[in-house]
């Protein structure tokens, strides 16, 4: 899916509830130069509701992704779950105003006020990028058993099993004597 897919004609729709979907791909990402993310399968569900100058846009996104384990370097589905709440704004600038709706829990996005269109595809990137777990790892038992051989095993290192010209030594007898507190 393109990054314009997700164009909504602001200006095009009726007053009320509108709903709309979409989904997001493997080529979505990559139109970001996105390189982790392997593979994707997300659907976004899209509500307007637009009443006079006010305009809300709610989405809900699922689905999932594939990205590298962490410790395997295999492919990785990941379940993805995310929601954005929206509130359209026209203008130059976001005002300073002491309105109650300035404390709602939706997050504000201001548009030229000759925009006709909202563009959710960045939106809908960033939410899916954050909602991925910082650490990505298949479950205990699941990586390929090949790899994780050579991570029990360790890395060999000539020189650096001793403590001779080891610049971090003297912070080995430290911590012991920490431990003894």
């Amino acid at each position: 899916m393109k990054k314009n897919d997700f164009l909504i004609p602001l200006n095009g729709l009726p007053h009320g509830r509108t709903e709309l979907s979409g989904a997001a791909d493997k080529e979505f990402f990559g139109n970001y130069g996105n390189t982790d993310i392997l593979d994707a399968d997300i659907s976004v569900s899209v509500a307007v509701e637009k009443s006079g100058h006010h305009t809300d846009v709610d989405c809900d996104i699922e689905g999932s992704v594939t990205v590298e384990c962490d410790r395997c370097l295999e492919p990785l589905a990941v379940p993805v779950r995310a929601c954005a709440r929206l509130e359209v704004k026209y203008g130059r600038e976001a005002g300073n105003s002491d309105d109650e709706e300035d404390m709602s829990d939706k997050e504000t996005v201001l548009l030229p006020e000759t925009d006709a269109d909202l563009d959710l595809s960045q939106v809908i990137y960033d939410y899916v990028c954050l909602a991925l777990p910082l650490q990505r790892f298949h479950p205990d038992g699941e990586c390929n058993p090949e790899a994780v051989k050579y991570l029990q095993e360790g890395i060999n290192v000539p020189g650096a099993g001793g403590t001779e010209g080891n610049p971090f030594a003297a912070l080995q007898d430290f911590l012991a004597d920490k431990e003894k507190c």
